[in-house]
């Protein structure tokens, strides 16, 4: 049985009065986020699946289109009222002319062979419901009546707009909050001893941004570069400041000359619509050149086929750059449920080894179709100056002011957004040494990763 749960901060009580979970906080910043973002977007929940039981989050009266069923797509639509016929966008064109104001866009292009359709806010319906109309046939209930039997247009054509967080099973990531360290402490792990790794091979993190002061701090990020943090805000660091820089620096320890670029796209709540960050990741593709994508996001997903706007990445950009290596975090679920995009056949995906290194995180996500797992749980790396006031339990309790904690430009902190950039930084040496392009890289990786596999983990790969 399934439920949906309107994205109103219903979720989780306010953090000062002490969320039940940690999920339920990064559940109610991420709504948050969206009451003020991109537009209304609900829950989608399993019932009597866990403390962490939602599955994944979508953005309320969208559907993404594959652009050879869009003919379809809006005949079915537009004979369930969803969406205007040709004669009443033109009706609707000549009033927003007379009256001096913008045309609503129903239809928005996402990449090529790909659209964003919106459907009626006038209408009383479920998504969902629609969504299974559309794809399968059906009756979906509008306005509280069944509609008419429609005619599927295939279970490909068309599919939710879900949110794609730092990770999280529908809410946020990492596993952990930052801890500070002292400001002297080492990286952890260290720095690779093979100086020249990394050299010639591009890195682009798709992440929160990059605190520009680092480099001054920790001189392994020197030459890194990228968008201003987003949750960074001078003195204040808001939650999952620091993330794009943590990552980069780990993949800097691994791969010291690797060229290094963060990019801030991942700034609703640490977390974006996929259309968005096809958007973004086509906009890599196309104006920074990587050799290697590493991206500490995803979710679950309605279909069991994963997110359609990542199929249609590849299929119509990702494959047509020869040798670009997207390398994908698996999650922090404890799951083996498929997360998307590290699930899909054209990523990497990569898991969480424990502090020891011996033994899977507790927190990681696990299954088949995870390639590889690197050290994630206990990470200690750069991260910005400032004060963070914390959101999720243990570190708040009930009746008692937020803990706050000063930090001065390193952390520890855990999850598969950490393991994921230190396995970029693996195929980035190894690219160094062999010559080979980062896809083929990253597959001889995982093949010398299931040489050293760990019973009942997988394939690991380690730092020097």
């Amino acid at each position: 049985m399934q439920e949906d749960k309107p994205g109103d901060g219903s979720a989780a009580a306010d953090p000062k009065d002490g969320p039940e979970t940690p999920w339920a906080e990064q559940r109610r910043a991420i709504q948050e986020s969206y009451g003020a973002g991109p537009g209304k977007a609900r829950w989608r929940v399993g019932i009597g699946t866990g403390a962490n039981d939602t599955e994944f989050l979508y953005e309320e009266g969208v559907l993404l289109v594959r652009q050879e069923y869009f003919d379809e797509v809006r005949d079915i639509l537009v004979q369930l009222g969803l969406f205007p016929s040709e004669d009443d966008q033109a009706a609707e064109r000549r009033a927003a002319d007379a009256e001096g104001r913008a045309e609503r866009q129903w239809v928005e292009p996402v990449l090529a062979g790909l659209r964003l359709v919106r459907l009626s806010s006038e209408r009383d319906y479920d998504t969902i419901d629609v969504l299974e109309a559309v794809t399968k046939g059906g009756r979906p209930s509008v306005d509280g009546r069944a509609a008419v039997q429609i005619s599927g247009a295939g279970r490909d054509s068309a599919a939710l707009n879900h949110v794609v967080p730092l990770c999280g099973n529908g809410a946020g990531c990492p596993a952990t909050e930052p801890e500070p360290v002292p400001a002297v402490s080492s990286p952890y792990p260290g720095y690779t001893p093979d100086r020249g790794a990394g050299d010639g091979v591009k890195i682009v993190v798709v992440d929160t941004g990059f605190d520009a002061a680092s480099p001054a701090r920790s001189q392994w990020l020197e030459g890194v570069s990228g968008d201003p943090d987003y949750a960074q805000i001078g003195d204040t660091l808001n939650k999952y400041a620091g993330h794009g820089t943590f990552i980069a620096g780990l993949i800097r320890c691994v791969a010291p000359r690797a060229e290094v670029y963060v990019r801030g796209v991942l700034n609703f709540g640490g977390s974006a619509l996929e259309s968005d960050l096809v958007q973004a990741l086509d906009a890599v593709l196309n104006e920074d050149f990587p050799d290697i994508i590493s991206m500490s996001a995803g979710t679950h997903a309605y279909d069991a086929t994963g997110l359609l706007s990542f199929r249609v990445f590849d299929e119509l950009r990702l494959s047509h750059h020869k040798g670009v290596a997207l390398i994908v975090a698996a999650g922090n679920d404890a799951s083996r449920k498929p997360f998307w995009p590290a699930a899909s056949p054209f990523s990497v995906s990569v898991g969480a080894l424990a502090t020891s290194w011996q033994g899977r995180a507790p927190f990681s996500n696990f299954g088949g179709w995870v390639d590889v797992y690197a050290p994630g749980q206990d990470l200690v790396n750069a991260f910005p100056v400032g004060s963070y006031e914390y959101h999720e339990p243990p570190n708040v309790v009930p009746g008692q002011p937020p803990r706050v904690e000063r930090f001065y430009g390193m952390a520890r902190w855990s999850g598969t957004s950490f393991s994921t950039p230190i396995v970029a930084g693996l195929v980035a040496a190894r690219m160094t040494r062999t010559g080979e392009n980062g896809r083929d890289a990253a597959a001889a990786l995982i093949k010398e990763g299931q040489l050293n596999a760990q019973p009942g983990v997988g394939a690991v790969v380690l730092p020097d």
